[in-house]
């Protein structure tokens, strides 16, 4: 068969998948004008957010969710260190200064006449609990499994303004890690979690009605610079066309998650994602517990009719969990072919050897974690099908989804396969392996000890030899485990009023900075 015809019948399969959505969907779009969506923004002192989804908590140590962390991050909470998503560099944030001599022990001077929004003064002590809260403590936060994994710090607040964190072993990424922690007030539980955070970040939480929206107050007592604006409240909105009709009626100055797809004409904003999209597929069950199956899982998904057909050609095809530009990314590796004949094989080959083939594999996806994901799960639904597999699609709510994201997992009918929607921020390929490839990995379905060995010593490598033992790890996955199959690497939209000034960059989908936004001259 030749590939155009490939195409052309992918295509035909993806139109009358979508044809529903569509025709419910049109009466939504508002198409631009040069009027819609213009300056309202400016002469008011409210940013409007519309959002994909009502954040499942405001939690600081589960801000590294995309979900919460959009509202959370450098925004009502801070970091001691912060990195700058368009160089990659560290910058001082609560702390100003760090510094080792060993990779192992880290001295930190925190700023000074900095309050929390309950007007306490921040010191040592809360930095010293908020790691405690975070990282040793029983709280189970996700920070912890996906940044900092069984590892525990010693901390010490030596004075008001000086903190000492020591790790188990040298870890030269160390502040890395320490940027995806949001600072709380000492006082702050280490038993139960908080949906309502104080902070000491430029706006302060006025305001959560539930289901229908939040509003943030600039805090008067912040540190650094004033924001532009007053307030901000946030909305949500499931239906990308939806968010994008609030942009060019007016009625909303942001809206995350939008393609051009969502006629938001020259309101849309394109920017570098950090974001791929994969399946994860455990292998505790039938039929994934032989790796030929998760193998024609891989030969069956057509990922260049998905990125041309769903996203317009915008995304990438990936060979892997993280975009070229982080630390690690192996340049070497090859997209899995569409092959839909090989994946047949395979299933057969399995069956022949006694693999229950036919078993109940449930595919479980995020409504509305990202455009056209619905579409994306009934697609790839049909393909594994067509590969001899039986596929159940469960479109299940954020907080549900969670239980099956990380550990411990929920129990499912059947075989497990999540998609996941996985954004490296950090710019180190150790923020993905460790949590989505060692055997304890906060979101691992499996892993070998082969596997760990190398994971372990990328971890610890500096330099070139970091890089090249992060290419072997992601190699090893591809050969070896093959707990994946890599869909595409993202890039991201939001809608912009013409009346705000910002530009997104590869963190906008994960913490979006309102202190960053101004009204249009």
């Amino acid at each position: 068969m030749s590939s155009l015809r490939t195409q052309g019948q992918f295509a035909l399969r993806l139109s009358a998948v979508a044809a529903g959505g569509t025709l419910l969907l049109s009466g939504c779009s508002v198409a631009n004008s040069e009027s819609a969506g213009g300056a309202t923004a400016a002469s008011s002192d409210t940013i409007r957010v519309v959002l994909q989804q009502e954040p499942p908590t405001l939690e600081p140590c589960e801000a590294n969710l995309t979900s919460t962390g959009v509202v959370d991050r450098s925004t009502i909470t801070e970091p001691l260190i912060e990195r700058n998503p368009t160089s990659g560099e560290l910058e001082p944030k609560l702390a100003t200064e760090w510094e080792s001599k060993d990779n192992k022990a880290w001295t930190l001077t925190l700023r000074e006449g900095v309050k929390f929004h309950d007007g306490s003064d921040f010191t040592a002590e809360d930095a010293a609990a908020t790691i405690e809260r975070a990282v040793n403590s029983k709280l189970g936060c996700n920070v912890e499994g996906y940044v900092f994994g069984d590892q525990d710090l010693d901390v010490k607040a030596v004075n008001d303004t000086t903190l000492q964190v020591t790790a188990q072993e040298a870890d030269p990424i160390l502040p890395l890690r320490l940027s995806f922690l949001e600072v709380v007030p000492a006082e702050t539980s280490d038993t139960e979690k908080v949906r309502e955070p104080i902070g000491t970040g430029p706006y302060q939480l006025e305001q959560w009605d539930a289901g229908q929206k939040i509003t943030l107050a600039r805090f008067d007592g912040y540190w650094g610079e004033k924001p532009a604006y007053a307030k901000a409240e946030y909305q949500w909105r499931a239906e990308s066309s939806v968010r994008a009709a609030m942009i060019t009626s007016g009625e909303a100055d942001i809206a995350t998650g939008l393609s051009p797809e969502d006629n938001i004409g020259d309101l849309g904003v394109s920017y570098p994602n950090n974001e791929t999209v994969a399946l994860r597929m455990h292998s505790d069950t039938a039929p994934f517990n032989d790796i030929r199956i998760r193998q024609a899982v891989n030969y069956a998904i057509d990922k260049e009719g998905i990125v041309a057909s769903l996203y317009g050609g915008r995304d990438k095809v990936a060979a892997q969990l993280v975009p070229s530009g982080v630390v690690g990314h192996n340049e070497s590796l090859q997209a899995w072919p569409f092959d839909l004949e090989k994946a047949k094989q395979l299933v057969a080959e399995a069956k022949a050897d006694g693999v229950d083939t036919s078993a109940q594999i449930d595919m479980v996806v995020r409504s509305a974690q990202f455009p056209k994901i619905e579409e994306l799960g009934q697609v790839l639904q049909e393909q594994l099908t067509q590969a001899g597999l039986n596929v159940k699609l469960q479109m299940l709510e954020t907080s549900q989804h969670l239980t099956y994201q990380v550990r411990p997992f929920a129990k499912s009918d059947g075989a497990l396969m999540l998609m996941t929607q996985h954004g490296n921020q950090a710019g180190d390929a150790a923020f993905t392996v460790d949590q989505y490839m060692r055997t304890d990995g906060a979101q691992s379905a499996f892993g070998t000890p082969e596997l760990d060995a190398l994971i372990k010593k990328a971890d610890a490598a500096t330099g070139e030899d970091r890089q090249k033992a992060f290419e072997e790890v992601f190699s090893y996955q591809n050969d070896k485990v093959v707990q994946f199959a890599h869909i595409a690497h993202q890039t991201g939209m939001i809608g912009k009023a013409a009346g705000v000034n910002y530009q997104p960059n590869s963190s906008t989908g994960d913490e979006l900075r309102l202190a960053e936004m101004t009204p249009a001259s």
